[in-house]
């Protein structure tokens, strides 16, 4: 294979536990270092199954909540309002609901003017820039629901109205979010490739063989977006973790050892 440009730290662990305890350690760490330089840190979360290792080892870091502002990148256009699918519903059960966190900022699917609900959270965005951005990655490369028919590495919105591809609309079902590919919303609003690529360090957990190829892509793909993960290997403080499953495509000499 040929050479691979990349500043991002990648590590491999041998299963989906470790791989989320140790992007646990690796995030709570670096909310201590920041919280000891500054009064309030910004986290943007993602809401997939991809991450329930990660955020549940979360939860057992000493972490001091009351000081973090907490986000999410993505949620689905017209689910009821208490669907469990609902991303910010995702994460209020398993981190949000559960820590005293002092601001948590939900994105409404359900808001009557969409362009102005993406409006008002890019505003909060702004208002509080991210710190830290825990993201996973799709199968078809996305990052929240930039789905490359929509992923520009030049977007002048920090919050937009997408419509989802089959392949992400399809991924949903494989993790079991739904029943059928009829029941998956074909809309959604995210966070934009430029608004995540603003945080200040990123932490991407990435396990499951369903997840290989896309991670391929990610490192070994032209930069462009197509392949929307492949934006990460321009950040400077980019840490991926992956478990054997996802990491089997990779070259041993792209990845770090496991600690």
């Amino acid at each position: 294979m040929g050479e691979v440009k990349s500043t991002v730290r990648i590590k491999k662990y041998p299963a989906r536990q470790a791989m989320g305890e140790a992007a646990a350690v690796a995030v709570a760490g670096q909310i201590g270092q920041l919280l000891q330089q500054q009064e309030v840190v910004s986290v943007i979360f993602a809401a997939a199954p991809s991450q329930n290792e990660f955020l549940e080892a979360l939860l057992l870091q000493e972490i001091d909540w009351t000081r973090i502002n907490a986000f999410h990148m993505d949620e689905y256009v017209g689910l009821p309002a208490d669907a469990p699918q609902g991303f910010g519903n995702f994460l209020k059960d398993r981190l949000f609901s559960r820590k005293p966190f002092r601001s948590v900022y939900y994105l409404d699917g359900n808001a009557p003017d969409l362009d102005a609900e993406c409006d008002r959270y890019a505003q909060l965005v702004k208002e509080n820039l991210p710190d830290i951005v825990c993201l996973g990655i799709g199968e078809n490369g996305h990052l929240a629901f930039n789905d490359p028919p929509v992923a520009d590495f030049e977007d002048s919105k920090t919050v937009k109205v997408v419509t989802l591809d089959s392949i992400c609309r399809q991924q949903q079902v494989n993790d079991g979010c739904f029943e059928l590919l009829a029941a998956v919303p074909a809309t959604a609003l995210t966070l934009t490739i430029p608004a995540l690529m603003k945080g200040t360090s990123l932490y991407c957990i990435v396990p499951s063989a369903a997840k290989a190829q896309a991670v391929y892509n990610t490192f070994y793909k032209a930069l462009s977006p197509l392949y929307p993960s492949t934006i990460l290997r321009t950040h400077r403080n980019a840490f991926v973790f992956l478990d054997e499953e996802s990491a089997r495509l990779l070259d041993d000499e792209l990845l770090q050892p496991k600690e």
